[in-house]
């Protein structure tokens, strides 16, 4: 019973991609599978995202670099702009509130490599390597992912649709930068050592 059911959901999933998807995505996509050493790869897979919102809605828009503000830019800079990743980012009132980082001050003289140092560990905690969007986090459940540091993060979305991850909750969701899903946070996502040693 299962075996057929699985069957039929492979094949209702392989018409709809057929049907979709275009012919040279899907050469573009077996192209990489095989490059990855994945072989006899099929059309049945789902998309990551509702497939009532197409991708392009479901990202706000791009992020510009006075609503991230100086520390959060510098983050996004670490990073390869293409390559999919989505970033935790502090707004500029949790750098300052929960880092003590301030940019007439924290930028200035031996300072900066200091300050540099604090914004690659934080990246390190609050990245991860793939898309998540608000829109593919369901409402009462918990994902989780590992961050680019190892570090797990929980993510979860309150009623309002704003994201929660390790009990930091955003203050926007889904912008973009580059390739980069950035979500603002009102507080950093560390690791209790890190947070001791600030």
């Amino acid at each position: 019973m299962v075996v057929v059911f699985i069957t039929l959901v492979g094949l209702i999933c392989r018409k709809l991609a057929a049907r979709f998807l275009s012919p040279s995505f899907k050469d573009q996509v077996q192209t990489l599978a095989l490059g990855c050493g994945i072989e006899g790869l099929e059309f049945g897979w789902l998309p990551e995202i509702s497939l009532g919102r197409p991708y392009h809605i479901m990202i706000n828009r791009k992020v510009s670099a006075n609503e991230l503000g100086k520390f959060a830019e510098m983050m996004l800079e670490m990073l390869p702009k293409d390559l999919a990743f989505t970033v935790f980012v502090p707004s500029a009132k949790a750098f300052e509130r929960d880092l003590k980082l301030q940019v007439n001050n924290s930028l200035v003289g031996d300072k900066m490599n200091n300050t540099y140092a604090i914004i690659s560990r934080v990246l390190g905690f609050s990245a991860v390597p793939r898309t998540l969007s608000s829109v593919s986090v369901p409402f009462g459940e918990e994902i989780s992912y590992d961050s680019l540091s190892g570090y797990p993060l929980y993510v979860s979305k309150s009623l309002d649709g704003m994201l929660v991850v390790n009990t930091v909750r955003s203050e926007r969701v889904d912008l973009k930068n580059g390739k980069i899903v950035v979500h603002i946070m009102d507080g950093v996502i560390m690791d209790a050592e890190f947070e001791q040693s600030i």
